[in-house]
């Protein structure tokens, strides 16, 4: 099949599942944008739906689930099956670019794409690369779909010095694009009642070990022996939600765990501060939505964290919840702090994540990369 010239008609999006993490809202936020534009925009699944799936369908894009299973006795039967099924959609659809988002998608997408001769394939890096000896077969196989790919679109420039650096991916195969922020994310809200008289502390992230969360808890209990006591809201839910629990109670610290939502909104209206513990992130959807809504926010210093809160809030190092809580501290003494962090974020996010940006600089991108493949 001979690449097609001229404008971009037809995108495919792969990724894993449409689920509450940043990369499915990301993904999401994408792909109707796309469609805004005209284009005719398919997202495929490895294996399952989630919650922006009917969104996705009502604006007209269609929704291919492929059938990759994790486990089971036949699941590298039916695994193998669906990357025929993968590569036989992707024949019939001929998207002009394949869009994998995270490493599981670029490994099975970028040569299914191959063999289907998408003109263009792209592979999404949204995090830090994690070697360690229990992933090295992954993690090799995963850098070589990326070398494989025709680009390397990172969302943090953290992200891209690490897949030039860990990866040895040439700088020319790599373009950084924010993530988008939707634009419902600027309006102002009610506040949620929370039911407390102290200050709220919260944090929206899934409830696992590289999310920090014990640490955030530890930093909450230095506040109370340091005479102030705080409510730590967790709003997401995971394997850790037992065990925070349990530390919480242990620590005599009042957490709230709230599950997984949906709309953070007025969670985020009723914070005194928003809190990001994280071990390694890449660019934080929730830091992202809490600069949005004018909240000051404490952050561990990693990844993409220093290229969002650089002056417009207070970084930390991780895995210390003394400097954490000193963090936490700064902003509930001072008022007058809290709100300037606060307005200096929320006026940065406006001009530097604006969704239409995100969505055209993407657009560019799978331009110039068809053309000189036609080219």
């Amino acid at each position: 099949m001979p690449p097609r010239t001229g404008a971009v008609e037809r995108v495919a999006l792969l990724i894993g599942q449409l689920g509450l993490g940043g990369a499915e809202r990301q993904l999401s936020l994408l792909a109707l944008g796309l469609r805004e534009r005209g284009i005719d925009v398919h997202v495929l699944l490895l294996a399952r739906g989630g919650p922006h799936e009917a969104a996705l369908r009502d604006a007209g894009i269609t929704v291919h689930p492929l059938g990759f299973t994790r486990s089971g006795p036949l699941a590298p039967v039916r695994n193998v099956r669906a990357f025929c099924r993968m590569t036989r959609l992707l024949r019939r659809v001929r998207p002009d670019v394949l869009h994998a988002y995270l490493p599981e998608s670029y490994l099975l997408g970028v040569p299914a794409a191959r063999l289907a001769r998408v003109p263009v394939v792209i592979a999404g890096r949204r995090g830090l690369s994690r070697f360690n000896k229990a992933r090295a077969l992954s993690f090799t196989l995963g850098t070589a779909a990326t070398r494989l790919a025709d680009h390397v679109v990172a969302n943090a420039a953290a992200v891209a010095q690490d897949a030039r650096s860990v990866e040895r991916i040439p700088a020319r195969k790599i373009t950084v694009i924010y993530n988008g922020l939707a634009r419902s994310a600027f309006d102002r809200v009610e506040p949620e009642r929370v039911g407390t008289g102290l200050p709220v502390v919260l944090c929206v992230a899934r409830l696992v070990p590289e999310k920090g969360l014990a640490f955030l808890i530890e930093a909450a209990a230095i506040l109370a022996r340091r005479g102030r006591p705080c409510t730590v809201v967790l709003a997401g839910d995971g394997p850790s939600r037992d065990a925070l629990a349990a530390r919480a109670r242990a620590l005599g610290v009042d957490v709230r765990l709230l599950g997984a939502r949906t709309q953070v909104g007025p969670l985020l209206a009723a914070a005194d501060v928003v809190v990001l513990a994280s071990l390694a992130e890449g660019m934080s959807n929730s830091i992202m939505e809490a600069m949005a809504a004018g909240r000051p926010v404490v952050a561990t210093d990693v990844g993409g964290g220093a290229e969002l809160l650089e002056g417009r809030g207070i970084l930390v190092p991780p895995e210390d919840p003394v400097a954490l809580s000193d963090g936490i501290l700064r902003v509930l003494d001072d008022p007058d702090l809290a709100a300037g962090l606060g307005t200096a974020a929320r006026a940065w996010a406006r001009k530097n994540l604006d969704l239409d940006v995100m969505v055209d600089d993407h657009l560019a991108l799978y331009r110039r990369l068809l053309d000189d493949r036609c080219g």
